[in-house]
């Protein structure tokens, strides 16, 4: 560690200490910018027997306790960092050089499992119905659920998945290392959009680094320093690959594919089932090949979200598209068109009497025609013949000229063989 780094460790020591707590807030405000600050810190982390690791490992929880949101993320952000830190110290067994990070780390959890009336909390969630929308899939896109999980939603039968309460903890010890991991991974996961790029490359690293250390793999990766292989649970893992994916989408795309290839080696070996068919599931869904560099930022994942407002298509068919449709076939302009596909009609017989649209006696409708030119425009005529059409206004008398215009032009037609 370089004595400038040095500085800017016991600088940021010293200026805590003198903080009046009115200034918290701007402070807080003003620290996730010293970059120079969070790589200074992240060595004196990696150093177990660096002097400055007692003290900064003190502030930090000071930081994560006095209640300020930027403070208490500014050391959630190191997490990754101090977990793999005491494994590779518990791994090599000495404990002795790892005790002021234990204390960080049990201290967060104490803060944790607890709410501010300190009442110990029990995390609830409910797993989501695949019979509803969401904003990661339409239920129409799955197929037929008639019988399964629409079934299930109608009666309320939701399941939920209880967390807690969790026991307070004194120390670390080899039956309980994990189930503390694990509940501190959650915690980070749960902050994850809060954590910048450089915690989660940590994140991806010790991931990889945990997985793959006394095992052949760590040759092929290059892992200097520690060759001991450090023991894992399946929910630890688990934890490891949700933060994992989160990172695969926000900038790190390449450290977190080699941390998930080897997640997959490590849960292949223990037989784990849980990270087998979290980390698979994980693969199958991601792009292949649309994210090469790791350097392009931010990434999203493109959903069809259901609109809000109901919508009518404008091509859909309703009774006044249908009314449109009708007054305009019958209100076709006379043209060369229209009178020579008329004249490709040939009917045998044919009278022209009552034509002009003469009523007859008693409402009675004369039936001379013949019977392939009366089907032809009997829904026409028989509305334009009947002597109540009168009262129906100005529409219907053009409907009547219509008629007639029609019927004359089918008579005249030369088209048209008269007997």
């Amino acid at each position: 560690m370089f004595t400038s780094e040095k500085g800017i460790v016991e600088e940021w020591l010293s200026e805590f200490k003198t903080l009046p707590e009115t200034s918290l807030p701007n402070y807080a405000t003003n620290l996730k910018d010293k970059s120079s600050l969070v790589s200074s810190l992240y060595k004196v982390i990696q150093e177990p027997q660096s002097e400055l690791l007692e003290p900064v490992c003190h502030q930090l929880f000071e930081f994560y306790r006095s209640g300020e949101e930027q403070l208490l993320r500014f050391t959630l952000q190191f997490l990754p960092e101090l977990i793999w830190c005491y494994l590779a110290v518990s791994a090599s067994r000495n404990v002795h050089s790892s005790g002021c990070i234990e204390a960080l780390l049990l201290g967060v959890y104490n803060l944790e499992i607890v709410d501010k009336q300190g009442h110990s909390k029990v995390l609830s969630f409910t797993i989501p119905s695949l019979s509803k929308p969401s904003v990661y899939h339409e239920p129409s896109s799955i197929g037929s659920m008639a019988l399964t999980e629409s079934a299930l939603s109608q009666h309320g039968l939701s399941k939920v998945v209880y967390s807690g309460p969790h026991p307070q903890r004194e120390m670390l010890t080899a039956q309980n290392r994990f189930e503390v991991l694990t509940f501190l991974l959650l915690c980070y996961n749960a902050a994850l959009t809060y954590m910048p790029s450089v915690s989660l490359q940590s994140l991806c690293q010790i991931c990889s680094r945990i997985c793959v250390c006394g095992y052949p793999r760590q040759h092929v990766r290059k892992y200097k320093g520690i060759s001991s292989r450090i023991p894992v649970s399946s929910g630890f893992m688990v934890q490891m690959l949700t933060g994992i994916y989160f990172a695969f989408y926000n900038g790190e795309w390449d450290l977190a594919q080699k941390a998930l290839d080897d997640i997959i080696y490590r849960a292949q070996l223990e037989l784990y089932p849980e990270p087998l068919l979290v980390a698979n599931a994980i693969k199958a869904s991601l792009p292949h090949g649309a994210m090469k560099s790791s350097k392009e930022g931010t990434r999203c994942i493109q959903v069809e979200i259901t609109p809000t407002s109901s919508r009518i298509s404008r091509n859909a068919v309703t009774s006044m598209s249908i009314r449109g449709h009708r007054w305009k076939r019958h209100e076709q302009p006379d043209n060369s068109n229209d009178t020579s596909e008329l004249g490709i009609l040939v009917i045998p017989e044919i009278s022209v009497t009552n034509v002009a649209g003469e009523r007859t006696g008693n409402g009675e409708k004369g039936r001379t025609l013949g019977e392939i030119d009366a089907q032809h425009i009997q829904g026409v005529q028989e509305t334009a013949t009947d002597p109540r059409t009168e009262s129906k206004g100005l529409p219907e008398i053009r409907r009547q000229k219509s008629v007639r215009k029609m019927m004359e032009d089918g008579i005249n037609s030369p088209g048209r063989v008269q007997f």
